[in-house]
């Protein structure tokens, strides 16, 4: 295991401190000449060594990775997979690079599923004012019309967006494995209405503002002035001593921010509810389908539990996942259980043949295997 500059110049440093916090003579005198020490390292070009800026491309073509007529990702120069571990020993840079990429990859999910499955994207909250924090959806052009079906799609949680089933399988594998296009060109195909759910984009993050501290000192408090200035430098040597170290800890803080939630869409189980109530109840469809992954099956049972009813009456069935709902967790009633067990059906990781019976612990829907990993 390889240790870096950083750590083999400070390990010296961290273990005298430690030292003289387990007592000894002189503390007080070897503690400021530690300060002094501390002070003359130059922190910055000290993290040059370590760790490249966090500034990456913003194009696929900038990381010099396309996808292939296959779907795979692959480097545009050497045909190679993707590669994480792209600086050795730098894990943190390497993960950032890695989100980036990610991000990157979302858009290009997006524009897929405008361009090759034809699907519109649909700003939410319907009523959002200009200046709101919004979400959006994608939905076939029949969506709201078809007469006969629609098929509702649910991703888990995590990093996904709308259209996505696991990043990683985007990324190692390929687009039809990682991605719900396959399911929505077969639903197209066989005349069903869509509509692609974006339980993830809960919020907007802007930039957090800078505040002004004021002093804690006041001519109006009771404390002694000698006592308040006593305060007031330990809490400023406690300030620069803590960012001393963030500073190490990483030394490329990213701006902070805050996050602003999109309203009635600020978690996966509102954002289903959202989208019940303004698009798929208001569909013309007989039959509505819901195929759901992981967290989005937990969504769809919240639905139901705040819209037991109207699911009923519209939905037809539903195909899980991995779905880590759980009725009892959840408190669904009884006559939605009885619901479940006779419309839904819930394909779990297993190595036993296609739709083998997995038994449960849960007094729901049946769990089948899947005849391998659904792990998304």
């Amino acid at each position: 295991m390889s240790i870096s500059l950083s750590s083999l110049i400070l390990l010296p440093i961290w273990i005298s401190m430690a030292q003289i916090q387990q007592g000894g003579p002189d503390e007080n005198e070897k503690t400021t000449a530690l300060k002094d020490l501390l002070s003359r390292i130059d922190l910055d070009e000290l993290m040059k060594k370590d760790e490249p800026p966090l500034d990456f491309p913003d194009t696929l073509e900038g990381f010099e990775y396309a996808f292939n007529e296959k779907g795979q990702l692959r480097h545009i120069k050497t045909g190679e997979p993707f590669v994480f571990n792209y600086r050795e020993d730098l894990h943190r840079w390497n993960q950032k690079r890695y989100e980036a990429l990610g991000e990157i990859i979302t858009k290009y999910v997006y524009e897929l599923l405008e361009k090759d499955c034809n699907l519109k994207k649909i700003s939410i909250p319907v009523d959002a004012t200009e200046s709101e924090p919004k979400s959006f959806i994608f939905m076939s052009e029949d969506a709201l019309t078809n007469p006969q079906k629609l098929m509702v799609l649910i991703h888990g949680s995590g990093v996904v967006r709308a259209g996505q089933w696991a990043r990683r399988l985007i990324i190692n594998e390929d687009l039809d494995s990682g991605t719900q296009i396959p399911f929505i060109k077969r639903a197209v195909d066989e005349g069903y209405g869509v509509i692609v759910l974006n339980p993830n984009e809960n919020y907007i993050e802007v930039e957090k503002p800078k505040m002004h501290v004021q002093s804690s000192s006041s001519d109006s408090s009771d404390e002694p002035a000698e006592k308040r200035e006593r305060k007031d430098k330990v809490s400023k040597e406690t300030k620069k001593r803590r960012d001393f170290y963030e500073k190490y800890r990483n030394p490329q803080r990213e701006k902070e921010m805050i996050q602003l939630y999109i309203r009635e869409n600020g978690s996966p189980e509102e954002h289903a509810v959202y989208v019940w109530d303004h698009f798929i109840a208001q569909s013309a469809a007989e039959n509505v389908f819901f195929v759901a992954h992981s967290y989005g099956g937990l969504a769809f049972v919240e639905l139901m539990i705040q819209r037991e009813a109207d699911v009923k009456s519209k939905v037809t069935a539903v195909a899980l996942t991995d779905s880590v709902h759980n009725v009892w967790h959840q408190e669904a009633g009884k006559t939605i259980r009885e619901w479940m067990r006779e419309n839904c059906c819930n394909w779990v990781s297993s190595s036993e043949p296609l739709d083998t019976s997995v038994e449960s612990m849960l007094p729901d829907c049946p769990r089948v295997s899947a005849a391998c990993s659904t792990e998304m």
